[in-house]
């Protein structure tokens, strides 16, 4: 049988060294480092790896030191500001109607006109105005006449009365009819009056100085008084802004309103420009069903770039914190035991409990930590009290045209831009 086994097992070594040598290698054997302190075989030891360089340092220093950006905490004055969509509104838009009802014989403007107030618009046909008024001062004429004699026969009346020729009778009837006729003269001019007011009712002219819009009768149109609208004139300059705050706003806006330096600006959409002016109204109540307050801000317009029933974002500044303390929102952290933020001192992460006094967009005013502080913004997820730290590296400027990636640790690939 123990010669069996050796003729089958010698085929297989002649194979392996055929094998070997036309390979043309000659394996060499390589020692592995025997690292301070761990038993090698020969010594009668158990083999043992060598422990990982990132767990050497970590049972030495605590754990690896913490990737991290950080910014300096900054004193400077900062301005609480509200903010909303509005809708551009113009302070007055008067719809102009006839007071008499006629024909419109002339218009004496164009459409999107600005006009002045007092500058004539329409013209109506005042023929029956003007008879009326020829007809009421021909009536005074009359009455002044019969005046005239009425007075004449009482100075008779009196030199007879006085001569005991008639009696004070006759002379208190003279008198009598020279009263009635005086009053009859001044219900004249009075009739006189109201014809040229209807008269004038035919010329219409602009209430306000703005822009008119459509011409809605020409030549020739009959209009009724006080139902057609012919024309309407829309305030632009100065124009307002009207918004809605939330109840919780209405303190700052009525602060606002009080002082004497507010600044409001409204922003119309796609860069159409940036505008600076002033609360000047909030409501008396707060809509139950909105929950929020009615305001209106003015804007000056010379250039009508704030068109009514257009939208705007609307900034109203309310008050200003003086001498605030700073730091970026991203580096409050909100968590269990407050409001906290890490702060970097002699290279450890320490951190400091604050209070938020106010807070808008990525900035937020604090108190808790000193000017010039050290505050961490990334990373503060993977921070713990007493962390160790390093400040990440910040990125080096590209040239123009280019960007670099890493290339699998093989050097850097740099890709022009066309």
């Amino acid at each position: 049988m123990t010669t069996r086994y050796t003729s089958l097992a010698l085929p297989f070594c002649f194979s392996a060294i055929v094998l070997s040598a036309c390979s043309g290698k000659t394996e060499t054997s390589t020692p592995i480092a025997n690292p301070q302190g761990v038993a090698s075989a020969a010594s009668g030891g158990t083999p043992t790896a060598p422990a990982p360089a990132s767990l050497a340092s970590g049972s030495a220093g605590g754990g690896a030191p913490v990737s991290i950006t950080t910014v300096k905490a900054a004193k400077r004055d900062l301005a609480v500001t509200i903010k909303a969509t509005g809708t551009v509104t113009p302070l007055s838009s008067v719809d102009v109607k006839p007071q008499v009802t006629s024909v419109v014989t002339a218009v004496n403007f164009k459409e999107g006109q600005f006009v002045k107030a007092g500058e004539l618009l329409f013209t109506l046909d005042s023929r029956t105005d003007e008879a009326n008024l020829a007809k009421a001062k021909a009536q005074l004429a009359k009455d002044e006449a019969a005046l005239a004699d009425a007075k004449r026969q009482l100075a008779r009346n009196q030199e007879l009365v006085s001569k005991a020729f008639i009696s004070q009778g006759a002379a208190d009837t003279s008198q009598s009819n020279v009263d009635g006729l005086a009053a009859t003269v001044l219900a004249d001019k009075a009739a006189i009056d109201a014809t040229m007011t209807a008269l004038s009712y035919n010329k219409i002219t602009a209430a306000q100085a703005g822009r008119v819009g459509v011409i809605n009768v020409f030549v020739g149109s009959a209009v009724q008084a006080n139902q057609t609208t012919m024309v309407t004139i829309t305030q632009l300059d100065p124009i307002a802004v009207a918004f809605n705050l939330p109840q919780g706003s209405l303190n700052d806006a009525l602060a606002a309103l009080k002082g004497s330096s507010t600044l409001t600006t409204a922003t119309l959409p796609d860069n159409g420009g940036v505008f600076k002016g002033a609360l000047r109204f909030i409501d008396s109540v707060v809509d139950p069903a909105s929950g929020t307050v009615k305001m209106k801000a003015v804007f000056p317009n010379k250039e009508s770039k704030l068109w009514p029933g257009g939208y705007a974002d609307v900034t109203l500044t309310s008050r200003t914190i003086k001498d605030a303390v700073v730091i970026p929102q991203a580096s409050v952290v909100q968590n269990a035991r407050g409001t906290i933020v890490y702060i970097v001192k002699d290279g450890k992460a320490v951190l400091r409990p604050v209070k938020i006094l106010f807070a808008q967009g990525e900035e937020a005013a604090v108190s808790g930590i000193q000017v010039d502080e050290t505050v961490v913004v990334d990373g503060r997820q993977n921070l713990r009290p007493n962390s160790a730290v390093i400040e990440r590296a910040k990125p080096a400027a590209s040239p123009a045209g280019t960007a670099s990636a890493p290339a699998n640790g093989l050097g850097t690939v740099t890709i022009r831009g066309k």
